[in-house]
């Protein structure tokens, strides 16, 4: 497919970073890695930019990864298979060990530099780079034309923001003539530099913050990371490239979220059951993808349910949830309580003959049992939780760590495959 500014999709490898530690996200990065983690209900983190690509008719990717990558390895297998006559493909592209290099990926830089011998195909002639980390929708072939109609040589996706609270640990671009960037950095480093950062758009003055997405022509970045030792795009590549490479901004004024921290994973989760999201899910010229698991439906026994998802293969006993998600599989008994809270549900249904068993036994089945109340709380998968449970951070506690459980920012989340004991109080 040629479009007006003369490259194919067949021209363009995307890269998507998958491979850092997210201690942000801890303890829901306990047992895998950052993009694998659940959100929405039914997909993973990693969905969100793989859609984004194959909505835009980029169907070369590559996903780095290192860090407890096996159940994304597993996602990713099971749910991009890919029609063989497209020559497109979603591959996993892990961390190896070479004769030249035993270390692990040091950076977002370091793990595309070490993964260069693997771009060579000679019809790739621009590297798109992107988070796995992101909620977001947005058409790369528009930023790709953009890219090509400034002969740029490094383009970065920007996003707005208004206030110089909200800018946090953001990347901040600062534009010169001609609307090209000329400078880079976090507001960390020294807040002094946004007082002549900020630009205005639709006649309001705001600051433009990197999103972490870049396109580079393949040679221009080949040089660059052939040239340098630096492991890091943001800040290190970036920012030392400015004076010789043209570098724009392609300024994205969409709904465009980082999401590596708990209390913006729980935020932002809980956004998307307002009754108009930021985020529509149910676009579908705009799909998001995920694995297809062929599960039954919803069941509700006299359940009262308001301003929450609840995703396929849930049973709902007579319970009340408020403003939640309701993950895939969740099983929620009588007289229970769930309200701002994410149930990330189960990997699979606990056979009846375990489930008569345990109850024999006195012990938590698979799900949330009865006459519990769970509060500003994240469930991670395989949870069972006993009948008489409070969990509702009763200590107003900001950070905790427990053996099964932690608090993060005030919201507890209980861990993978973690059992609380019948009556217990959190």
């Amino acid at each position: 497919m040629l479009d007006r500014f003369h490259y194919t999709v067949k021209d363009v490898l995307c890269v998507i970073m998958g491979g850092g530690r997210g201690t942000r996200l801890y303890p829901l990065t306990k047992e895998r890695c950052k993009p694998a983690v659940p959100v929405a209900g039914k997909y993973r983190l990693i969905d969100i930019p793989i859609s984004n690509c194959l909505n835009s008719g980029l169907n070369m990717i590559y996903v780095l990864t290192q860090f407890n990558s096996e159940s994304l390895n597993k996602h990713i297998a099971r749910t991009y298979k890919l029609d063989p006559f497209s020559e497109g493909f979603v591959e996993i592209m892990a961390a190896e060990q070479t004769m030249e290099n035993t270390e692990w990926f040091q950076g977002t830089a370091d793990a595309v530099r070490r993964c260069l011998k693997h771009f060579g195909n000679p019809t790739f002639k621009y590297i798109v780079v992107l988070s796995g980390d992101q909620l977001y929708k947005m058409n790369l072939k528009e930023m790709l034309d953009f890219h090509k109609e400034k002969n740029a040589e490094i383009t970065l996706a920007c996003n707005t923001t208004y206030k110089k609270e909200n800018l946090g640990e953001f990347g901040v671009i600062k534009l010169g003539e001609n609307n090209r960037i000329v400078d880079f950095f976090e507001k960390s480093e020294n807040p002094k530099r946004l007082e002549d950062a900020d630009i205005t758009i639709d006649g309001k003055k705001c600051f433009l913050v990197s999103m972490g997405i870049y396109i580079f022509n393949k040679d221009v970045l080949v040089e660059l990371l052939k040239k340098s030792d630096k492991v890091d795009f943001g800040k290190e590549i970036i920012p030392a490239s400015f004076r010789h490479r043209v570098t724009e901004a392609f300024i994205y004024k969409g709904y465009w979220r980082d999401i590596g921290s708990i209390k913006n994973f729980y935020d932002e989760n809980l956004l998307l059951t307002e009754a108009v999201p930021p985020i529509d899910f149910f676009d579908e010229n705009w799909q998001v993808f995920t694995r297809p698991r062929y599960l039954p439906p919803v069941k509700v026994k006299n359940g009262k349910i308001s301003n929450s998802i609840i995703s396929e293969g849930c049973i709902i006993e007579s319970a009340t949830i408020k403003h939640s998600v309701v993950g895939l599989r969740s099983r929620i008994e009588e007289k229970s309580l769930v309200e701002g809270s994410i149930i990330m549900g189960c990997d699979f249904y606990q056979s009846l003959t375990d489930i008569l068993s345990d109850r024999a036994k006195g012990k938590p089945v698979m799900g949330i049992g009865k006459n519990c109340v769970i509060k500003k709380a994240i469930l991670d998968k395989n949870a069972k939780i006993g009948n008489n449970v409070k969990i509702v951070n009763e200590k107003k506690l900001d950070n905790f760590d427990g053996e099964n459980y932690s608090i993060r920012d005030g919201i507890v989340i209980v861990h993978k495959n973690s059992t609380i004991a019948p009556g217990t109080v959190i």
